[in-house]
């Protein structure tokens, strides 16, 4: 018996001790993801050989890997004008070149970080591959920066190439000669370079062809010339003992290749090709017309079947968007257009000639469909009516008509400075005046105020052409709204009359303008740029702009400005227009200078900010702020940023794998 209870006790022990063992070997949150990105463990032919005449590649890895948009990340260089087959499968990579190899020339593949681990996407990055087709092979780089002109955001994906060719007609004739792509923060290097003198160029390169062929190509230029070389140097090679503490700084030298702080700020030239997009008959009333460039010289419509005085025009400052309005209600109610749109359009040469476009353009809401949907809503209505009667409550025996709505587009958080705009769905055919009031509150009294009611000025509506819908409402002598002054907007019932004979209702709107004691004021002071024509722009924290203004002294002031955070940015106004300016590649001009502010501004109501802002003290590529900047650095930092998150639930310190 002894035996027995001794044996059913070490039963008993083994198996709680196999359900505390099973216990203890789960990991219901999973384990620990792999940060080590592949390992080469050969090429065929070697990595950096010479005299190679074979076009087929083979490299091969430590674990399963995965090539990612090869054909956007892998850069070839001599560029290839047949693309390259590049494969991958288990633990390899095969490239097979389809051009012929050309004698005595240094071949590099650039794969940036196109190569990942199979299972938790690591990067291999920046692994690029090269092999001579002579006895020597070239190992000069050069490096640097691609950001747009515009607004500093580095451009990822670009192509950057030189020419030995030195001529400026080379850009716009010949394939480069040696290429690379911009990573996610607009950085290149171009490998496998030989000794000697180049220009270079970055290319968004629509058709492939390795050289500038399209203006609507993004571009950027340097009259600099490139000359690589190189310079033995030192770098510090920190060695960690944990995430937080440092072991040692050791000295390690490496080659150093030069230049490697180019910067090229890219641009997409004017447009000047004009054709006609498009054009439609999107609502009955109106036909509008969309061309890619605007002209001077306006469209003339010569009708078929219908009087062409029966249109207005409305159209943009730019005249490359087009809306006539059709003015005769007979005619709104006509399907079918035809007509003879008589322009200017740009030949085979760029040059303008006048062109004759034949058309017939349907109306996307048919005549009938539009009827039944008016039957309906008078239906609705009339049952509307019946049901008052029956309660006998008031009602209307005549449907009445149509009423004109005018949208009045006040800010929510009113400036003495802001601008009051009004817009109606059709244009305006007959205004009084004497119907437009403004009442201003002083104590408990509306006392009636001068007002000033004309077109909109603003340059992004359409109020360039006889037909008008825009309209805006301020001070005699554009003076500012009272601070803390309270007003009211009063339409008179019939003020406006739109080009159907419909009219506005009685129509009122409140507004309230913020005091000194609710806004600051913002003063940057451009130290190196006094007696230059600047725009300067303040900035919202998504990059927007909330606020501009124009200086030749050197001092830009923002007054009523709502407290929080702002960045700035200028740009030098060379012509004087108000306008940030592209570049033209033909006539060697590049954009308009931008630059940034490289500090965020906290604003409090009350207290004024007034900072000095010297351009020149960043580098240019380094200027925009992280925070504004919307093309990140790419990911290569996942895996790691898993783990952490991992180890914090975990409640556990997390100590990454320190690589050097």
């Amino acid at each position: 018996m002894l035996h027995l209870r001794t044996y059913r006790q070490f039963c008993l022990l083994g198996l709680l001790l196999c359900i505390v063992g099973c216990a203890k070997m789960g990991k219901p949150d999973g384990g620990w993801y792999d940060e080590t990105p592949p390992r080469v463990m050969g090429c065929s032919p070697d990595d950096k050989a010479t005299d190679v005449h074979s076009q087929k590649i083979t490299i091969y890895f430590d674990e399963f890997i995965k090539l990612e948009n090869s054909s956007e990340k892998v850069v070839v260089s001599p560029p290839q004008m047949e693309s390259p087959e590049i494969k991958s499968g288990g633990k390899r990579i095969t490239i097979e070149l389809r051009d012929t190899l050309r004698e005595n020339t240094t071949y590099t593949i650039d794969f940036s970080d196109a190569i990942t681990d199979n299972n938790e996407g690591n990067p291999l990055g920046n692994f690029t591959y090269s092999f001579s087709t002579g006895s020597e092979i070239d190992t000069l780089e050069v490096s640097g920066y691609v950001i747009d002109a515009k607004d500093l955001e580095p451009i990822k994906g670009i192509l950057v190439g030189l020419y030995d060719n030195l001529a400026d007609s080379a850009f716009q004739q010949e394939p480069m000669l040696r290429v690379a792509r911009t990573d996610g923060s607009g950085h290149f290097v171009i490998k496998g370079v030989k000794s000697g003198t180049y220009r270079i160029y970055a290319l968004e390169d629509v058709d492939a062809n390795y050289f500038f062929s399209q203006k609507s190509e993004r571009l950027a230029f340097t009259t600099d010339l490139i000359t690589p070389s190189f310079k033995p140097d030192f770098r510090q090679d920190t060695i960690w003992r944990d995430s937080l503490h440092i072991e040692t700084i050791n000295r390690v030298g490496y080659t150093h290749f030069l230049p490697d702080d180019i910067v090229l700020r890219a641009f997409t030239e004017i447009l000047t090709d004009r054709y006609l997009i498009k054009k439609e008959r999107k609502d009955a009333d109106r036909l509008s017309f969309y061309f890619s460039y605007g002209n001077e010289e306006l469209p003339v419509i010569e009708a078929l079947n219908f009087n062409a005085d029966a249109l207005l025009l409305e159209t943009n400052q730019h005249h490359d968007t087009l809306t006539y309005w059709i003015t005769d209600t007979a005619l709104v109610n006509q399907d079918t257009l035809r007509y003879v749109a008589h322009y200017l359009k740009s030949d085979s040469t760029g040059a303008l000639v006048q062109y004759a476009d034949t058309a017939e353009t349907v109306s996307k809401s048919p005549y009938v469909r539009r009827m039944k949907e008016q039957a309906k809503e008078e239906e609705r209505w009339r049952k509307t009516q019946e049901k008052r009667k029956k309660k006998g409550q008031s009602y209307d025996s005549i449907m009445p008509r149509k009423e004109l709505i005018p949208k009045i587009n006040i800010p929510a958080d009113m400036l003495p400075s802001s601008v009051v705009q009004i817009e109606f769905p059709t244009p305006i055919l007959e205004m009084n005046t004497e119907g437009i009031h403004l009442f201003m509150k002083n104590d408990t009294v509306w006392n009636p105020v001068d007002v000033v009611f004309e077109k909109s000025r603003r340059s992004d509506v359409p109020s360039y052409g006889p037909a008008q819908r825009f309209y805006e409402v301020h001070l005699p002598d554009d003076s500012l709204w009272m601070e803390g002054g309270e007003y009211s907007l009063e339409l008179d019932s019939a003020a406006f009359t739109d080009i159907y004979g419909h009219m506005n209702g009685v129509t009122k709107k409140g507004m309230k303008v913020k005091g000194q004691n609710d806004l600051t004021t913002i003063t940057l002071r451009l130290d190196n740029l006094a007696g230059t024509t600047c725009v300067v722009q303040l900035l919202s924290t998504q990059g927007k702009v909330v606020a501009e203004v124009s200086t030749n002294n050197g001092v830009a002031v923002f007054n009523y400005v709502k407290p929080g955070a702002y960045y700035a940015r200028l740009f030098v106004d060379s012509n004087h227009n108000g306008i940030w300016d592209t570049g033209d590649f033909a006539a060697g001009q590049q954009g308009e200078m931008v630059y940034y502010y490289p500090e965020k501004m906290e604003c409090k109501a009350k207290w004024e900010v007034d900072n000095h802002w010297n351009t020149s003290r960043i580098d240019l590529f380094h200027l925009k702020p992280s925070e504004i900047t919307k093309q990140k650095p790419d990911k290569d930092k996942k895996i790691k940023l898993r783990n952490a998150e991992r180890a914090r639930k975990m409640g556990i310190e997390y100590l990454p794998k320190i690589t050097n």
